[in-house]
């Protein structure tokens, strides 16, 4: 019996591992700070006829990262479904920072080194796009909650080189402004002092800087999000449709917050963002 155990836990250890490859350092030898902790997992899709590509961007308030749930757990399902995903594992403030707030005296992971991380990744998975058998041009990025936030930032904040082929927040930290403000992640993003300047809160709103030439946006949120105010997406979707942006935008009732791309997390009801998400890349990107 012990070795039918063993032999089962080694078994779904295997299955859970094998589509991923070795992490990658994004910065390595760059001499960048910090630079062990940002990574990029690929999880390759062998039938990605499409060429299609997602960065996956975890949330976790920008103190942490829920990697399994809005990270790994995504990858596995987009590659189910034939597109190649990689998950970024972007720098957070960290336990120390919510806990005792050392960042007044030293500084710390905070805003930007978060917003360069996922701007690496877009141009370190361009450039390797042939030898993952992508397309260049449909290499997008999917957040979750503070993750929406970062993912979008690359929409809103980038060169054209670094911009992604298509964005999809999903239950996203928008404004970094009240009523509306989810406080834990502007904290975590501009630090102890730097959330108080009204300029920087202005600057990292996003519903403030939509560009004119915005990539297509796949929006996700849930009326009873208990977490991040769900007027957060009505911000964005405002902005995105004053600027003629072609998108599309979803408001389930039920669902919360943090469900990912579980099929047991969240409600009956907001669970179909994937198959509405598969439908929406199918009918605007492939």
């Amino acid at each position: 019996m012990l070795k039918k155990l063993v032999l089962y836990t080694l078994f779904v250890f295997l299955v859970g591992t094998a589509t991923a490859q070795e992490k990658i350092f994004l910065w390595q030898d760059t001499g960048t700070k910090n630079w062990k902790q940002t990574t990029l997992t690929p999880y390759l899709a062998e039938n990605n006829t499409s060429g299609t590509a997602v960065i996956v961007c975890p949330g976790g308030s920008y103190f942490w990262l829920a990697e399994e749930t809005e990270g790994h757990g995504v990858a596995r399902w987009l590659q189910s479904n034939g597109i190649s995903a990689f998950v970024l594992k972007y720098r957070v403030a960290g336990f120390s920072a919510f806990f005792w707030n050392q960042r007044t005296k030293k500084h710390g992971n905070q805003y930007p080194d978060m917003f360069n991380d996922a701007q690496q990744a877009i141009k370190w998975v361009r450039e390797h796009a042939k030898e993952y058998k992508i397309d260049p041009n449909k290499v997008g990025i999917m957040g979750f909650s503070a993750g929406g936030h970062l993912s979008m930032s690359t929409v809103c904040y980038s060169s054209k080189d670094q911009r992604p082929s298509f964005a999809a927040p999903i239950y996203p930290v928008v404004t970094m402004n009240p009523p509306y403000v989810h406080k834990r992640s502007r904290r975590a993003l501009l630090n102890e002092r730097r959330q108080n300047d009204q300029t920087m809160r202005d600057s990292l709103s996003l519903e403030m800087h939509v560009p004119a030439d915005c990539p297509p946006v796949f929006l996700v949120n849930c009326v009873d999000d208990p977490t991040v105010e769900y007027h957060n997406s009505i911000l964005l979707d405002s902005a995105l449709t004053a600027k003629n942006i072609k998108h599309k935008y979803i408001q389930y009732k039920t669902g919360g917050h943090g469900f990912g791309a579980s099929d047991e997390k969240g409600t009956e009801e907001c669970r179909q963002w994937k198959n509405e998400f598969l439908k929406w890349l199918k009918e605007n990107i492939y």
